[in-house]
């Protein structure tokens, strides 16, 4: 399984332009084959800081989803938000266990 953990910082003023965007992203890529979850959320105590966590099957599904149209959309839409300080990392792992 590829696991996917990060943050971007969107200024505070700008999440609620983010929304729709980020909700179209997260919608379309929930539907891609291989995802197995997919998700954004607000820092509580850093209102611009947005966290990112995501699981894939594997390499291959986290390769087209790059190439994805809706990835390219949310890309694009980037700089206007005002989006900064991306910190993404990719990491190979098994299943986990519950605790």
């Amino acid at each position: 399984m590829i696991v996917v953990m990060g943050t971007i910082r969107i200024p505070p003023e700008n999440i609620e332009a983010a929304r729709p965007v980020m909700t179209a992203t997260l919608e379309a890529t929930r539907a891609e084959d291989g995802c197995i979850a997919y998700a954004y959320a607000v820092d509580l105590l850093d209102p611009g800081l947005i966290h990112i966590a995501e699981r894939w099957r594997d390499r291959d599904a986290l390769a087209a989803h790059f190439k994805a149209p809706h990835m390219a959309e949310w890309r694009a839409a980037q700089p206007a938000l005002g989006l900064s300080e991306r910190d993404i990392r990719v990491y190979e792992t098994d299943e986990g266990v519950a605790v």
